[in-house]
């Protein structure tokens, strides 16, 4: 073992006494920024990943939007039939209604779509709580689980549904009467918003609703597992009809999910400044040291130590109370992350409530998603920091003189 290398260990961990106090905060500074960078990055990452997958399993992967309404001529089929990574695809037709129970009114998003296509894309039944989607025909519709505790309707239950076209045949003098609807289930998403306001119908009982005759909105597409969506709806758009485009799940959702990168981006950005405060004291505590044992770096000088030898006694030091803090940081992360929910509902008990959290930051639970690519760079900016903090201490006692050294008192 090279002699820097040997002195830093002992200067770091003496044997036979306990951890130097400088040593134990400078890897518990290191430690806790370690930890934190890795438990925000993980739950903002699962934020992002949470809502993708929300996103895939409602929408698909690729969903083709009209820019008016898209005719039933088979031209769409078609197309979805010449690309190679189309699965399944199923059309759909969405818009805003007012629903009214027992007088109380409610304004949703309402997407109708035919079963058995959209079972072939988006996973439907896996959000079903109460009811069944076999039940779901052209005069039922199927709730949102917030949407029907806010109503206070069951199944079986009859609902008034109000859209945009009874307001267009009033201007034409034209009277059409709210459509009766029966409650055929209730699902649960698991995201607030989602869960809050969306209601689910037949295709046809939709296009009744908004007059759209034959037509629909759109189309949901599922591609085949390993497929690209960039490349999918690329090859879409060349041989879909002027008045269909195909869009990716990310595009479809651009300037949320870029909302959420920037945030991500920008809260590892400000993080980095604790694992550089901890950096600094990494940095004033080997300075003490080198005041503290400068007769000592002046007798290695005398025994034949290089300047560059000593340098390096102080930068390995940095390595190593880099090395240990990041250990430690990654056990401290990464059991956060494993009792995550418990110390969030403990939290959320203790001020705001559980029903508080779950409004505004949209999920039931904490989620958390790590990708490898964060914990490398983590890794590598806390070892980096931590070393490059032991090159002020290693210059400073390089400078130093052998005779002057000795002459210290």
């Amino acid at each position: 073992m090279p002699w820097p290398v040997y002195l830093a260990l002992k200067q770091l961990f003496p044997s036979g006494r306990r951890l130097p106090f400088f040593t134990l905060i400078s890897v518990l500074g290191v430690g806790l920024g370690v930890a934190l960078m890795i438990v925000t990055m993980s739950v903002m990452g699962g934020f992002g990943y949470q809502i993708r997958q929300m996103i895939i399993d409602t929408q698909g992967e690729v969903q083709i939007r009209g820019r008016r309404p898209i005719e039933s001529n088979g031209l769409v089929e078609a197309a979805l039939a010449r690309v190679p990574a189309v699965q399944a695809a199923a059309p759909y037709a969405q818009g805003v209604v007012m629903l009214e129970f027992d007088r109380r009114p409610a304004f949703p998003t309402i997407q109708g779509f035919e079963v058995d296509l959209m079972r072939k894309v988006i996973p439907l039944e896996r959000y079903i709580v109460a009811g069944s989607l076999d039940d779901l025909d052209d005069d039922s519709v199927i709730l949102s689980s917030i949407l029907a505790n806010s109503l206070g309707v069951h199944i079986g239950d009859k609902l008034s549904v109000y859209s945009p076209l009874m307001l267009e045949r009033m201007k034409a003098k034209e009277v059409l009467l709210p459509r009766e609807v029966r409650v055929a289930g209730i699902f649960r998403i698991g995201h607030q918003q989602l869960d809050s306001s969306t209601v689910l119908c037949s295709l046809r009982l939709m296009q009744d609703l908004y007059g759209l005759g034959k037509t629909v909105h759109g189309y949901n597409v599922r591609l085949k597992p390993g497929a690209d969506p960039d490349a999918a709806a690329a090859a879409l758009n060349k041989v879909l009809p002027p008045v269909a485009s195909a869009l990716t799940w990310f595009e479809a959702n651009a300037e949320f999910q870029s909302v959420i990168s920037f945030e991500r981006n920008m809260i590892f950005f400000l993080l980095t400044f604790i694992i550089v405060v901890a950096a600094f004291s990494i940095t004033s505590s080997l300075l003490v040291t080198v005041v503290r044992k400068t007769r000592e770096i002046g007798l290695l000088g005398a025994m034949g130590g290089g300047a560059r030898s000593v340098a390096a006694c102080f930068c390995v030091q940095g390595l190593l109370i880099g090395v240990c803090g990041t250990l430690l940081g990654l056990g401290l992360g990464f059991g956060l992350l494993r009792f995550r929910d418990n110390v969030v509902h403990l939290i959320a008990g203790l001020t705001m409530g559980q029903d508080v959290f779950e409004k505004f930051y949209q999920f039931s639970s904490l989620p958390a998603h790590t990708e490898t690519k964060d914990v490398v760079l983590i890794i590598m900016f806390s070892i980096a920091a931590s070393t490059f903090a032991g090159l002020i201490p290693a210059w400073r006692a390089a400078k130093l003189k052998p005779v002057e050294a000795l002459r210290s008192e």
